[in-house]
Protein backbone atom coordinates (compact mmCIF):
# COMPACT_ATOMS: atom_id res chain seq x y z
CA UNK A 1 0.00 0.00 0.00
CA UNK A 2 0.43 3.52 -0.27
CA UNK A 3 -0.17 5.28 3.25
CA UNK A 4 -0.17 9.22 3.60
CA UNK A 5 -0.20 9.99 7.23
CA UNK A 6 -0.63 12.98 8.88
CA UNK A 7 0.72 14.40 12.21
CA UNK A 8 1.08 17.78 13.77
CA UNK A 9 4.07 16.63 16.23
CA UNK A 10 7.52 14.20 14.89
CA UNK A 11 10.93 13.65 16.56
CA UNK A 12 12.84 14.93 18.27
CA UNK A 13 9.40 16.42 20.16
CA UNK A 14 9.26 14.27 22.93
CA UNK A 15 5.69 13.42 24.08
CA UNK A 16 3.65 9.95 23.03
CA UNK A 17 1.87 10.73 20.30
CA UNK A 18 5.30 11.67 18.26
CA UNK A 19 6.62 8.35 19.43
CA UNK A 20 4.11 6.42 18.94
CA UNK A 21 3.25 7.73 15.33
CA UNK A 22 7.10 6.92 14.41
CA UNK A 23 6.98 3.82 15.44
CA UNK A 24 3.74 2.85 13.10
CA UNK A 25 5.17 4.59 10.10
CA UNK A 26 8.50 2.47 10.48
CA UNK A 27 6.54 -0.59 11.25
CA UNK A 28 4.74 0.00 8.41
CA UNK A 29 8.02 0.80 6.37
CA UNK A 30 9.24 -2.23 7.64
CA UNK A 31 6.63 -4.29 6.38
CA UNK A 32 7.02 -2.97 2.89
CA UNK A 33 4.60 -0.11 2.46
CA UNK A 34 5.27 3.19 1.09
CA UNK A 35 4.68 5.93 3.79
CA UNK A 36 4.49 9.13 3.26
CA UNK A 37 4.37 11.46 5.65
CA UNK A 38 2.74 15.15 5.91
CA UNK A 39 4.12 17.30 9.24
CA UNK A 40 4.56 20.51 10.13
CA UNK A 41 7.96 21.95 9.56
CA UNK A 42 9.71 22.36 12.74
CA UNK A 43 11.73 25.04 13.94
CA UNK A 44 15.54 25.41 12.74
CA UNK A 45 14.53 22.48 10.44
CA UNK A 46 15.92 23.69 7.00
CA UNK A 47 13.83 23.67 3.81
CA UNK A 48 15.07 20.70 2.59
CA UNK A 49 13.14 17.04 2.98
CA UNK A 50 15.40 15.37 5.77
CA UNK A 51 16.91 11.88 5.46
CA UNK A 52 14.23 10.23 7.79
CA UNK A 53 13.71 7.06 5.53
CA UNK A 54 10.34 8.44 4.30
CA UNK A 55 9.06 10.51 1.68
CA UNK A 56 7.93 13.86 3.25
CA UNK A 57 5.71 16.47 2.73
CA UNK A 58 6.91 19.49 5.44
CA UNK A 59 4.00 22.81 5.53
CA UNK A 60 3.88 25.63 7.80
CA UNK A 61 3.16 25.55 11.56
CA UNK A 62 3.03 27.30 14.96
CA UNK A 63 4.45 27.04 18.11
CA UNK A 64 1.63 25.50 20.73
CA UNK A 65 0.66 28.10 23.32
CA UNK A 66 1.98 27.60 26.60
CA UNK A 67 4.02 24.36 25.21
CA UNK A 68 7.51 26.32 23.38
CA UNK A 69 8.63 22.74 22.61
CA UNK A 70 6.02 21.78 20.26
CA UNK A 71 3.90 23.29 17.35
CA UNK A 72 0.64 22.77 15.33
CA UNK A 73 0.35 22.67 11.34
CA UNK A 74 -1.50 25.22 9.40
CA UNK A 75 -4.56 24.49 7.14
CA UNK A 76 -3.27 23.12 3.60
CA UNK A 77 -6.24 22.02 2.34
CA UNK A 78 -5.26 23.40 -1.20
CA UNK A 79 -1.40 21.87 -0.82
CA UNK A 80 -3.04 18.04 -0.16
CA UNK A 81 -5.64 17.95 -2.22
CA UNK A 82 -3.39 18.95 -5.40
CA UNK A 83 -0.76 16.38 -4.11
CA UNK A 84 -3.11 13.32 -3.31
CA UNK A 85 -4.79 13.95 -6.72
CA UNK A 86 -1.42 13.80 -8.29
CA UNK A 87 -0.43 11.09 -6.33
CA UNK A 88 -3.32 9.22 -4.70
CA UNK A 89 -2.49 7.12 -1.38
CA UNK A 90 -4.26 3.95 -0.76
CA UNK A 91 -5.24 4.95 2.96
CA UNK A 92 -4.25 7.76 5.13
CA UNK A 93 -3.78 7.59 8.83
CA UNK A 94 -4.49 11.03 10.39
CA UNK A 95 -3.01 10.85 13.58
CA UNK A 96 -3.63 14.72 14.88
CA UNK A 97 -6.82 16.40 15.17
CA UNK A 98 -5.38 20.06 14.64
CA UNK A 99 -5.82 22.32 11.60
CA UNK A 100 -3.90 20.42 9.42
CA UNK A 101 -5.37 17.08 10.39
CA UNK A 102 -8.56 18.84 9.92
CA UNK A 103 -7.65 19.58 6.26
CA UNK A 104 -6.52 16.17 5.77
CA UNK A 105 -9.70 14.65 6.60
CA UNK A 106 -11.25 17.45 4.46
CA UNK A 107 -9.03 16.43 1.31
CA UNK A 108 -9.51 12.56 2.24
CA UNK A 109 -13.03 13.11 1.79
CA UNK A 110 -13.53 15.00 -1.47
CA UNK A 111 -10.79 12.80 -3.34
CA UNK A 112 -12.52 9.92 -1.75
CA UNK A 113 -9.47 8.14 -0.29
CA UNK A 114 -10.40 6.63 3.36
CA UNK A 115 -8.99 7.80 5.79
CA UNK A 116 -8.63 6.71 9.59
CA UNK A 117 -8.22 8.60 12.61
CA UNK A 118 -6.25 8.41 15.70
CA UNK A 119 -7.57 9.13 19.78
CA UNK A 120 -4.24 10.11 21.01
CA UNK A 121 -4.96 12.67 23.29
CA UNK A 122 -7.64 13.65 25.90
CA UNK A 123 -7.72 17.51 24.98
CA UNK A 124 -11.05 17.84 26.10
CA UNK A 125 -9.23 16.71 30.12
CA UNK A 126 -6.59 19.19 29.53
CA UNK A 127 -8.84 22.31 29.25
CA UNK A 128 -9.53 22.01 32.99
CA UNK A 129 -5.86 22.27 34.20
CA UNK A 130 -5.51 25.81 32.01
CA UNK A 131 -8.43 27.51 33.48
CA UNK A 132 -10.65 26.33 30.80
CA UNK A 133 -13.17 23.85 32.15
CA UNK A 134 -16.04 25.58 30.50
CA UNK A 135 -14.51 24.56 27.26
CA UNK A 136 -14.12 20.62 28.22
CA UNK A 137 -17.98 19.76 26.44
CA UNK A 138 -17.00 22.02 23.51
CA UNK A 139 -13.96 20.12 23.02
CA UNK A 140 -14.64 17.00 23.42
CA UNK A 141 -17.71 17.48 20.70
CA UNK A 142 -15.42 18.91 18.26
CA UNK A 143 -13.35 15.54 18.89
CA UNK A 144 -16.50 13.35 17.92
CA UNK A 145 -17.19 15.38 14.89
CA UNK A 146 -13.75 15.26 13.96
CA UNK A 147 -13.06 11.49 14.93
CA UNK A 148 -16.53 10.62 12.51
CA UNK A 149 -16.04 12.08 9.72
CA UNK A 150 -13.49 9.06 9.44
CA UNK A 151 -14.01 5.78 7.93
CA UNK A 152 -12.58 4.35 11.52
CA UNK A 153 -10.53 5.50 14.82
CA UNK A 154 -7.88 3.73 16.46
CA UNK A 155 -7.51 3.63 20.20
CA UNK A 156 -4.74 2.03 22.18
CA UNK A 157 -7.15 0.22 24.92
CA UNK A 158 -10.58 -1.24 25.21
CA UNK A 159 -11.78 1.09 27.85
CA UNK A 160 -11.46 3.93 26.07
CA UNK A 161 -12.94 2.05 22.63
CA UNK A 162 -16.29 1.12 24.94
CA UNK A 163 -16.46 5.03 26.22
CA UNK A 164 -16.24 6.63 23.30
CA UNK A 165 -18.45 4.25 21.71
CA UNK A 166 -20.91 4.82 24.81
CA UNK A 167 -20.61 8.90 23.64
CA UNK A 168 -21.46 8.64 20.04
CA UNK A 169 -17.91 7.84 18.33
CA UNK A 170 -18.39 5.71 15.38
CA UNK A 171 -16.38 2.41 14.40
CA UNK A 172 -13.76 2.49 17.34
CA UNK A 173 -11.38 -0.07 16.20
CA UNK A 174 -8.86 -1.15 18.95
CA UNK A 175 -5.08 -1.16 18.18
CA UNK A 176 -2.52 -1.47 20.78
CA UNK A 177 0.55 0.57 21.56
CA UNK A 178 3.93 -0.96 21.20
CA UNK A 179 7.13 -1.11 23.40
CA UNK A 180 10.46 -1.35 22.03
CA UNK A 181 11.58 -4.58 24.57
CA UNK A 182 15.29 -4.60 22.68
CA UNK A 183 16.15 -0.92 24.15
CA UNK A 184 14.11 -0.81 27.44
CA UNK A 185 15.58 -3.63 29.16
CA UNK A 186 15.97 -4.47 33.08
CA UNK A 187 20.01 -5.35 32.08
CA UNK A 188 20.48 -1.50 31.38
CA UNK A 189 20.59 -0.74 35.06
CA UNK A 190 23.67 1.67 35.50
CA UNK A 191 25.08 1.95 39.54
CA UNK A 192 27.51 4.75 38.01
CA UNK A 193 24.45 7.37 37.08
CA UNK A 194 22.33 5.99 40.04
CA UNK A 195 25.41 7.04 42.60
CA UNK A 196 25.33 10.38 39.99
CA UNK A 197 21.66 10.52 41.98
CA UNK A 198 23.26 10.73 45.00
CA UNK A 199 22.70 6.74 45.99
CA UNK A 200 24.70 4.00 47.62
CA UNK A 201 23.62 0.52 47.62
CA UNK A 202 20.08 -0.41 48.63
CA UNK A 203 19.07 2.91 48.33
CA UNK A 204 15.37 3.58 46.53
CA UNK A 205 15.47 5.63 43.23
CA UNK A 206 11.84 6.73 42.88
CA UNK A 207 11.31 7.68 38.89
CA UNK A 208 8.88 9.65 36.40
CA UNK A 209 9.41 10.19 32.86
CA UNK A 210 7.30 12.72 31.36
CA UNK A 211 5.99 16.08 29.92
CA UNK A 212 6.74 18.48 33.35
CA UNK A 213 3.40 20.00 33.07
CA UNK A 214 0.61 21.51 35.31
CA UNK A 215 -1.99 18.41 33.82
CA UNK A 216 0.27 15.21 34.52
CA UNK A 217 -0.30 15.90 38.21
CA UNK A 218 3.37 15.47 39.18
CA UNK A 219 2.50 17.32 42.90
CA UNK A 220 0.61 13.89 43.84
CA UNK A 221 3.71 11.87 43.06
CA UNK A 222 5.92 14.36 45.14
CA UNK A 223 3.42 13.71 47.69
CA UNK A 224 3.47 9.95 47.65
CA UNK A 225 7.58 10.34 47.42
CA UNK A 226 7.57 11.79 50.46
CA UNK A 227 5.93 9.67 52.48
CA UNK A 228 8.16 6.76 51.10
CA UNK A 229 10.68 9.20 52.40
CA UNK A 230 9.62 9.31 56.12
CA UNK A 231 10.22 5.25 55.60
CA UNK A 232 13.04 5.31 53.35
CA UNK A 233 15.49 8.80 54.22
CA UNK A 234 17.79 8.02 51.83
CA UNK A 235 15.46 7.70 48.58
CA UNK A 236 16.02 10.26 45.91
CA UNK A 237 12.78 10.92 43.76
CA UNK A 238 14.63 11.30 40.11
CA UNK A 239 12.27 13.19 36.96
CA UNK A 240 13.49 12.92 33.84
CA UNK A 241 12.05 15.29 31.34
CA UNK A 242 11.18 19.13 30.47
CA UNK A 243 8.13 21.42 30.40
CA UNK A 244 6.66 24.73 31.25
CA UNK A 245 6.15 23.55 34.92
CA UNK A 246 9.61 22.23 35.50
CA UNK A 247 11.13 25.82 37.17
CA UNK A 248 8.55 26.12 39.92
CA UNK A 249 8.43 22.38 40.81
CA UNK A 250 12.29 23.06 41.00
CA UNK A 251 12.23 25.68 42.98
CA UNK A 252 9.74 24.04 45.88
CA UNK A 253 11.26 21.25 46.22
CA UNK A 254 14.74 21.42 45.61
CA UNK A 255 15.30 17.42 46.71
CA UNK A 256 14.03 16.13 43.59
CA UNK A 257 16.58 15.20 40.91
CA UNK A 258 15.86 16.86 37.24
CA UNK A 259 17.93 15.10 34.42
CA UNK A 260 16.25 17.06 31.63
CA UNK A 261 15.32 15.47 28.38
CA UNK A 262 16.69 11.82 27.75
CA UNK A 263 16.28 10.08 24.48
CA UNK A 264 17.68 6.38 23.35
CA UNK A 265 19.55 4.29 25.04
CA UNK A 266 20.91 7.17 27.94
CA UNK A 267 16.67 6.91 28.08
CA UNK A 268 16.57 3.55 28.94
CA UNK A 269 19.59 3.25 31.13
CA UNK A 270 17.63 6.23 33.68
CA UNK A 271 14.26 3.63 33.26
CA UNK A 272 16.49 0.98 33.84
CA UNK A 273 18.32 2.67 37.00
CA UNK A 274 15.00 3.16 38.92
CA UNK A 275 12.76 1.15 41.35
CA UNK A 276 10.04 2.30 41.14
CA UNK A 277 7.77 4.11 38.82
CA UNK A 278 5.22 6.88 40.12
CA UNK A 279 2.46 7.80 37.25
CA UNK A 280 -0.04 10.31 38.69
CA UNK A 281 -1.64 11.90 35.75
CA UNK A 282 -5.46 11.37 35.18
CA UNK A 283 -5.29 12.94 31.45
CA UNK A 284 -3.70 10.54 29.66
CA UNK A 285 -5.71 8.41 26.68
CA UNK A 286 -2.83 5.87 27.29
CA UNK A 287 0.46 6.32 28.75
CA UNK A 288 3.41 5.28 26.97
CA UNK A 289 5.75 5.78 29.41
CA UNK A 290 3.82 3.01 31.45
CA UNK A 291 5.06 0.39 28.58
CA UNK A 292 8.50 2.09 28.50
CA UNK A 293 8.86 1.34 32.51
CA UNK A 294 7.56 -2.10 32.57
CA UNK A 295 9.44 -3.23 29.60
CA UNK A 296 12.68 -1.80 31.85
CA UNK A 297 11.77 -4.19 35.11
CA UNK A 298 10.47 -1.64 36.94
CA UNK A 299 7.41 -1.85 38.84
CA UNK A 300 4.83 0.90 38.31
CA UNK A 301 1.95 2.81 40.68
CA UNK A 302 -0.98 4.31 38.35
CA UNK A 303 -4.58 5.19 38.63
CA UNK A 304 -6.43 2.31 36.88
CA UNK A 305 -6.68 3.65 33.77
CA UNK A 306 -4.87 3.44 30.30
CA UNK A 307 -2.10 1.38 30.01
CA UNK A 308 -2.29 0.47 33.84
CA UNK A 309 -5.42 -1.13 33.34
CA UNK A 310 -4.84 -2.93 30.23
CA UNK A 311 -1.57 -4.17 31.09
CA UNK A 312 -0.77 -4.58 34.95
CA UNK A 313 -2.47 -7.45 36.12
CA UNK A 314 0.27 -9.15 38.36
CA UNK A 315 0.79 -7.69 41.59
CA UNK A 316 4.25 -7.73 41.36
CA UNK A 317 4.32 -5.72 38.23
CA UNK A 318 2.52 -2.38 39.97
CA UNK A 319 -0.57 -0.82 41.57
CA UNK A 320 -3.58 0.14 39.89
CA UNK A 321 -5.70 2.30 42.50
CA UNK A 322 -8.99 3.70 41.77
CA UNK A 323 -8.66 6.90 39.18
CA UNK A 324 -8.40 10.40 41.35
CA UNK A 325 -7.54 9.13 44.74
CA UNK A 326 -5.35 10.28 45.99
CA UNK A 327 -4.98 9.00 48.99
CA UNK A 328 -5.20 5.68 47.85
CA UNK A 329 -2.41 6.44 44.93
CA UNK A 330 0.19 7.90 47.99
CA UNK A 331 -0.59 4.38 50.03
CA UNK A 332 0.20 2.21 47.49
CA UNK A 333 3.58 4.06 46.60
CA UNK A 334 4.26 3.10 50.58
CA UNK A 335 3.41 -0.32 49.97
CA UNK A 336 5.18 -1.11 46.38
CA UNK A 337 8.25 0.72 48.26
CA UNK A 338 8.52 -1.21 50.91
CA UNK A 339 8.16 -4.04 48.84
CA UNK A 340 10.99 -3.45 46.19
CA UNK A 341 13.30 -2.61 49.32
CA UNK A 342 12.60 -5.30 50.80
CA UNK A 343 12.89 -8.09 47.75
CA UNK A 344 16.11 -6.01 46.78
CA UNK A 345 17.57 -6.83 50.69
CA UNK A 346 16.78 -10.68 49.27
CA UNK A 347 18.19 -9.94 45.90
CA UNK A 348 15.21 -11.32 44.70
CA UNK A 349 14.10 -10.54 40.93
CA UNK A 350 10.71 -11.09 40.98
CA UNK A 351 9.53 -7.86 40.61
CA UNK A 352 11.60 -7.07 37.93
CA UNK A 353 10.75 -10.49 35.92
CA UNK A 354 7.08 -9.43 36.60
CA UNK A 355 7.18 -6.14 35.30
CA UNK A 356 9.08 -7.23 31.90
CA UNK A 357 6.81 -10.14 31.22
CA UNK A 358 3.72 -7.75 31.89
CA UNK A 359 4.90 -6.29 28.35
CA UNK A 360 6.29 -8.96 26.40
CA UNK A 361 4.11 -9.75 24.01
CA UNK A 362 3.37 -5.94 22.81
CA UNK A 363 6.62 -5.75 19.72
CA UNK A 364 6.67 -3.16 17.48
CA UNK A 365 6.33 -6.11 14.72
CA UNK A 366 2.96 -7.22 15.84
CA UNK A 367 1.90 -4.32 16.18
CA UNK A 368 2.80 -2.87 12.94
CA UNK A 369 1.30 -5.86 11.37
CA UNK A 370 -2.12 -5.40 12.75
CA UNK A 371 -2.24 -1.55 11.56
CA UNK A 372 -1.67 -2.46 8.45
CA UNK A 373 -4.36 -4.94 8.47
CA UNK A 374 -6.57 -2.71 9.42
CA UNK A 375 -5.37 -0.04 6.78
CA UNK A 376 -5.92 -2.72 4.36
CA UNK A 377 -9.05 -3.38 5.43
CA UNK A 378 -10.45 0.32 5.06
CA UNK A 379 -8.59 0.53 1.75
CA UNK A 380 -10.66 -2.53 0.39
CA UNK A 381 -13.58 -1.32 1.75
CA UNK A 382 -13.36 1.99 0.39
CA UNK A 383 -12.93 0.07 -3.47
CA UNK A 384 -15.97 -2.14 -3.06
Amino acid sequence: MRVAIVTETWPPEINGVALTVQSLARGLQGLGHSVELVRPRQEGEPGMVPPDGFEQVLLPGASLPRYPGLRFGLPAHRTLHRRWSACRPDVLYIATEGPLGLTALGASRRLGIPACTGFHTRFDDFASHYGLSFLTPIVFAYLRRFHNRASATLVPTTELAEFLGANGFHDVRLLRRAVDTELFRPDRRDEALRAEWGLAAGDLAIIHVGRIAPEKNLELAVRAFHAIKADAPRARFVIVGDGPARATLAAQHPDIVFTGIRRGEDLARHYASGDLFLFPSLTETFGNVTLEALASGVPVVAFDYGAAHEHIHDVRAGSRVPRGDDDAFIAAAVASAADVARRAQRHDPALRDAARDAVTALSTASVATHFADLLGELSLRRAA
